[in-house]
């Protein structure tokens, strides 16, 4: 917690910094002709939980349960990510937890998230490849070193995360029930037990995993929709090839900082390099991000009033 405290504080002086720096009137002035994008980008997150909602289900390997239940709790993931100072780990765990809470069997439910994660970052990578493959065939990013040593970081990075699965990650996790049980006093021992052969269970559905890396990679393009009407409501006719690049490459910048809560000045700053490329403004960049963290807050909210409304129902119908 209070390293999570204390990245929310160097974060936020790094926004404050860039806010000077680019100019604060500059940022307000373009945040007031793009105020009304708020409305649509808040709305394509919400499809964006949605396309993710249903990933997640398959990849947990339910079909026919009710999709609203994986929506709601896939909401308040995000919300807990977002807005808590959780290393976007505290989100993950809470929606493992509130499906075992619905009937979903702990092992099922911890091995088909992880699975979901591991889905949802494979495909932020090709959709990061897509965006530097834009980049290459601008005047910008032409013959760019640093384009070839980003891709082979991440490819590393997400072979790494999927050898570590395979080669019996979770069963680490299954080991270390006793300390976990510490920390987290929910976790029992069969919530854990028999994680790794889940996992590795639902590896072997192909289908399953092409269906949901087909969902979560239109959830990742929509984004890009979200970037281009933001930047249109500023005057910025950047083409769709620019906002493929900004979105693409401003979410790795924003992934690449998972360790300060919400990316905190990460973002900020991914936007502003990514976006000097095309010649936008660093006061249109921060706008830009802005825009997006606007519609963060609203749905992170409404997920937060969510998480709490659920806990406090189950614990009133538990001591009744």
């Amino acid at each position: 917690m209070i390293l999570g405290l204390l990245g929310i504080a160097i974060g936020g002086g790094a926004i404050i910094a860039l806010a000077a720096w680019a100019g604060i009137a500059a940022i307000g002035a373009e945040l007031r002709h793009a105020a009304w994008a708020v409305a649509p980008a808040v709305a394509l997150m919400l499809v964006q939980l949605w396309l993710s909602a249903i990933a997640w289900r398959i990849s947990v390997g339910e079909r026919v349960p009710r999709l609203s239940r994986y929506f709601r709790i896939r909401l308040i993931r995000e919300a807990v990510n977002n807005m808590l100072p959780v290393a976007q780990l505290g989100g993950n765990l809470v929606g493992i937890r509130m499906l075992a809470q619905r009937g979903v069997p702990g092992p099922v439910a911890g091995a088909g998230t992880t699975l979901d994660i591991t889905v949802e970052v494979v495909t932020q990578f090709l959709f990061t490849l897509m965006g530097f493959a834009a980049l290459a065939t601008t005047e910008a990013g032409a013959g760019q070193p640093w384009v070839m040593w980003s891709l082979a970081i991440m490819a590393a990075g997400v072979a790494a995360f999927i050898a570590a699965q395979r080669a019996g990650l979770l069963r680490i996790v299954e080991a270390l029930i006793r300390p976990l049980q510490r920390v987290f006093p929910g976790v029992t021992v069969e919530s854990v037990r028999g994680l790794h052969a889940e996992l590795m269970r639902l590896h072997r559905d192909r289908k399953a995993l092409a269906v949901a890396g087909a969902l979560h990679l239109v959830a990742w393009l929509l984004g890009v929709v979200e970037t281009w009407i933001a930047l249109w409501a500023m005057g910025v006719d950047a083409g769709w090839q620019a906002a493929l690049v900004i979105e693409s490459l401003g979410m790795a910048a924003r992934s690449a900082g998972f360790a300060v809560p919400g990316a905190l000045g990460v973002q900020e700053v991914g936007f502003v390099v990514v976006c000097g490329l095309f010649g936008i403004e660093a006061d249109q960049a921060i706008a830009l991000s802005m825009v997006k963290r606007a519609r963060e807050l609203a749905v992170g909210v409404a997920g937060l009033v969510m998480w709490q409304w659920a806990e406090g129902r189950r614990l009133i119908l538990r001591s009744r």
